[in-house]
């Protein structure tokens, strides 16, 4: 072993000379403007003072330990000059947690050699001081190497010419480090060959760390790989926990006994079933994105990154295939980590309903979501609600008064983010708070209101799409229409020819005959077009005029009852002012969807009442009712029908008719309970006096 002796004093002597003299000529060559030429020359010197420890005594006096602890102080305190190298306060604070938590491991290493020398009285105690101090060493060397990984990742192209040399060099030390004393740990004891050749190695990493110093320095921006950093940090916390059982497991070897060896085994299952059930937990992940947003970067968000997911979102739909309105509110959910959120979109008159939910369960919302003054409040302002600052009595352009109680009172509503297209609000995004709880910043604010905006004009892009289709299918009705049209010009062509032909031919019997067959059929394809025709038209003499809206209900009900049970059970003279025919033909449409969605025993129940200003019609049954989804989305869509061969025209056509004459329809329904239909119009006596009210033409005059 003597040639190990031999080879040690060369190589540390070789390692104090070359460090010594790349100090001093960064200390005199060195790029005088870089903010980090004293603590290289410092690191540097250090080693070079180590080295020659190294070289001067045996290994393992506390001199050469003491001599290597401080070398190790000053490369981390070179690291963390380097982060600072642009001249920012702000750099210096991201890594600042870090780098003094790997300062404050190495100085460990200082009570750990005290125990060593004192305490440490057996070869138990020996052996685990030993394994806890490379332990140590081989924390420090990893978050070293992850810290001048996500240095050099995060500078600029030009800056990385520059620290090419330097972390190259700085790379490289704490590579072999980290291989030198994972040996070690795994082993026992420091292979004595790679132990002679530290020496060699400071040598070599010195001669291109000080070339490094003889370029320009530029500005250095800290933008370190968000994915990376993860990465690391969960393999640190992981390794860290398993190495935490470890020397749990290994410190009960210091004891003796059956009871030892079970102790150990069940602490080892423990760990193992605490690890299963920890690391890989949502919050655990969500806790360590948020604490290294927090201390390294700068910017809560990777714009680039979260554009990309974004992108992705909206334009995949996924193996769930999942509607654009639901993509849209997983993909603001994505950017807070929010674990589900609704969308509210603007009904016909301005107040806020349900249109999309995304992984909210149990959450009630009313048939109005939110009042039509909420909505304009969001659309002057563009303010994003913060739900904590809300209950807090903070109020920042009149929302506290407008937004709705259940709103309010869900502990889980975090924030809501309108969706605004040219000015006018597409919908509202309602954000749950997210599983590792934060206060929502600027940059929250930002980022959503911009996402926002794009959401609104692919909703807005949608919503013309689907008028556009509608067009393009009442053209295609219309072109139907025309081939009925077509139809009856050839009966009235038949019938043309049939006239002149009995000018000719009318004593004949047998064309008698013939003629009065070809007329009847002829009537009877006439009839059947004509009522296909009037089916889906509206009356052309339209005459608003006063009518009992209990006698047209009456006469509906009887009508209909004939075919299935129809029962009146209320009814009051209410006069209203409108059209009688219109009326009759969205009854009948309604009545009918209620008969066919009913059992042949079950019976569609209809009332008139009074209510305020208005008479109302009510259509129940007892049927298989409608999805909330179909209600908001298909229901008084035209072509559209949850009846298989169904038209969808019917529902379509009754509210448009009830609107021409001032009215409304209302639905409320529930799957597998009914429908209720609600037919509102108001009172004759009303609407004289709105008409009394109104300014006439002399009085303008007068």
């Amino acid at each position: 072993m003597d040639w190990i002796g031999s080879l040690s004093y060369i190589a540390y002597t070789t390692g104090a000379i070359i460090c010594a003299l790349a100090a001093i000529w960064i200390a005199r060559k060195g790029d005088a403007t870089r903010g980090d030429r004293i603590p290289a020359v410092l690191a540097v010197a250090l080693t070079a003072n180590w080295c020659f420890a190294a070289a001067s005594f045996e290994p393992g006096r506390a001199i050469v330990e003491l001599t290597e602890i401080a070398r190790n102080l000053a490369w981390l305190f070179m690291l963390f000059r380097l982060f600072g190298n642009d001249g920012r306060d702000e750099t210096l604070r991201l890594v600042r947690p870090a780098v003094f938590s790997l300062a404050f491991v190495e100085v460990l290493q200082f009570v750990l050699l005290v125990i060593a020398r004192r305490y440490a009285v057996t070869t138990d105690l020996a052996e685990l001081t030993y394994e806890t101090a490379a332990l140590f060493r081989v924390m420090v060397a990893v978050g070293a190497l992850v810290l001048l990984h996500n240095l050099y990742a995060g500078a600029a192209t030009s800056s990385r010419q520059i620290l090419r040399w330097s972390a190259a060099s700085l790379a490289g030390m704490w590579a072999f480090d980290l291989n030198y004393f994972t040996i070690g740990y795994i082993t026992g004891a420091y292979p004595p060959e790679l132990a002679a050749l530290r020496g060699i190695a400071a040598a070599v990493f010195a001669i291109p760390f000080a070339i490094g110093f003889n370029r320009h320095s530029s500005h250095l921006a800290f933008r370190p790989s968000r994915a990376v950093t993860f990465r690391f940090l969960s393999l640190l916390v992981i390794g860290g926990y398993f190495a935490l059982m470890l020397a749990l497991a290994r410190s009960l070897d210091m004891l003796t006994g059956d009871l030892t060896r079970m102790t150990q085994v069940g602490l080892i299952i423990a760990a193992g079933a605490l690890a299963l059930i920890w690391l890989p937990s949502d919050r655990l992940r969500g806790w360590l994105r948020v604490t290294a947003i927090k201390h390294l970067f700068k910017h809560r968000y990777d714009y680039r990154t979260e554009w990309i997911r974004f992108t992705e979102t909206i334009g995949t739909t996924g193996f769930d295939n999942i509607s654009l309105q639901e993509r849209a509110v997983k993909a603001l959910a994505d950017i807070t980590d929010s674990p589900s959120g609704i969308l509210l979109v603007a009904d016909e008159e301005g107040a806020l309903e349900l249109a999309a939910n995304w992984r909210w369960t149990g959450i009630e919302v009313p048939s109005q979501a939110a009042p039509t003054g909420l909505a304009g409040v969001l659309e002057r302002s563009e303010l994003i609600i913060d739900f904590d600052e809300l209950r807090a009595g903070i109020d920042r352009d009149g929302e506290q008064a407008l937004v709705p109680g259940w709103m309010r009172e869900d502990p889980r509503a975090w924030a809501a983010v309108p969706l605004l297209h040219f000015d006018r609000l597409v919908g509202l995004v309602l954000l749950s708070r997210p599983v590792i709880e934060r206060k929502l910043d600027w940059e929250d604010f930002d980022l959503l209101g911009v996402v926002g905006r794009q959401l609104a004009s692919y909703l807005a892009e949608q919503a013309s799409q689907t008028a556009l289709l509608e067009a393009g299918r009442f053209d295609e009705f219309n072109r139907r229409m025309a081939f009925v049209m077509h139809d009856i010009k050839n009966l009235s062509s038949q019938m043309a020819l049939l006239l002149r032909n009995a000018e000719k031919h009318a004593d004949k019997p047998e064309f008698r005959k013939d003629m009065l067959v070809t007329l009847r059929n002829s009537v009877d394809k006439l009839n059947t077009l004509l009522a296909r025709l009037g089916r889906y038209g509206a009356p052309e003499n339209f005459a608003a005029r006063e009518f009992n809206l209990a006698e047209s209900t009456r006469q509906v009900a009887e009508r209909l009852s004939t075919v299935h049970p129809v029962a009146l059970l209320h009814s009051e003279e209410v006069i209203v002012e409108g059209n009688p025919e219109a009326l009759d033909q969205a009854l009948v449409h309604l009545v009918q969807n209620a008969i066919e969605a009913s059992d042949p025993s079950s019976p569609v129940m209809l009332e008139v009442v009074r209510d305020g200003i208005s008479g109302k019609i009510h259509i129940i049954d007892n049927g298989c009712g409608m999805s909330q989804q179909f209600l908001r989305k298909g229901l008084f869509k035209p072509f559209v029908s949850s009846k298989s061969g169904g038209f969808g025209i019917g529902a379509f056509e009754a509210r448009e008719l009830i609107r021409s004459m001032g009215g409304r329809i209302d639905v409320e329904s529930r799957e597998g309970l009914g429908t209720r239909f609600t037919v509102s119009l108001q009172l004759q006596s009303a609407n004289s006096v709105l008409r009394r009210g109104s300014p006439g033409i002399e009085n303008e005059v007068a």
